[in-house]
């Protein structure tokens, strides 16, 4: 049997894709991320006998379940929150699963990054403002960045920047931004996107340390800092201008 990957999306049980859902509807076995996937969307493995939220538990613990199920002939869903593409550590499951020759398949979900700004009813880029987003994070208790992704080195293009996993080092990120994007660029943090607690803070990297203090926001907050995000900057691209002509417009 294939050993199913599934990004659950950013919280909402309803930004699960429609074939995450449905592999989730025929798994038999579901492990799942219990701090980050919402338990709405784990009862819709109707069909499971065993569920089991894996925050607890480490990596040998995960594979030796899916061994067990898995030589059992069942259906088993790894449920991982946001996308499967960033962040998730499914890198080293699926090292694990190749040398053990079980089968396995991916479906990617919703990013954080993209639910957030669908929350903020923005685009997140812009012409002639930003063109490049850039998915990083800091180093705080997790491993080290590789050498050359330094948050300053990225900064230093101006492009956007979608910080994961850094809320609790805001205030070196700030200080690190400033000199590249200035104290009035645009910042929000996005905090819990789209579970019910959600809660979008808007403000500049020079106040943003302030009203994140205030709203006691210290975990699963995601940090984005563009140009674009200023609302009463619009500037219309080429794309359905009337003097611009492409392959399906050519006149």
């Amino acid at each position: 049997m294939t050993v199913h990957f599934i990004g659950a999306g950013p919280g909402a049980p309803d930004l699960i894709t429609v074939r995450g859902l449905n592999l989730l509807k025929k798994a038999q076995v579901v492990l799942y991320a219990g701090s980050l996937v919402p338990e709405d969307l784990v009862k819709q493995a109707k069909n499971a006998h065993t569920v089991i939220n894996t925050a607890t538990m480490t990596l040998d613990e995960i594979i030796e379940v899916i061994i067990k199920y898995h030589a059992s002939g069942d259906i088993i869903v790894r449920l991982h929150s946001g996308d499967t593409s960033l962040y998730g550590a499914v890198n080293e499951q699926i090292y694990r699963l190749k040398k053990l020759d079980i089968d396995y398949d991916i479906t990617p979900g919703v990013p954080a990054f993209a639910a957030a700004a669908a929350a903020m009813k923005k685009e997140l880029t812009s012409p002639s403002l930003t063109q490049t987003i850039i998915l990083t994070r800091t180093a705080v208790r997790a491993s080290k960045m590789p050498p050359g992704e330094e948050l300053s080195n990225l900064a230093s293009t101006g492009a956007a920047l979608a910080i994961h996993l850094s809320i609790n080092n805001l205030a070196k990120v700030v200080k690190t931004l400033i000199p590249y994007y200035g104290a009035d660029c645009p910042i929000i943090i996005g905090y819990r996107i789209s579970w019910p607690d959600e809660k979008i803070i808007y403000g500049t990297l020079q106040d943003i340390k302030g009203k994140v203090k205030s709203a006691g926001i210290t975990r699963t907050a995601l940090i984005i800092i563009s140009k674009s995000l200023n609302s009463d900057q619009s500037i219309d691209s080429l794309l359905y201008s009337k003097d611009h002509t492409h392959i399906f417009r050519p006149n």
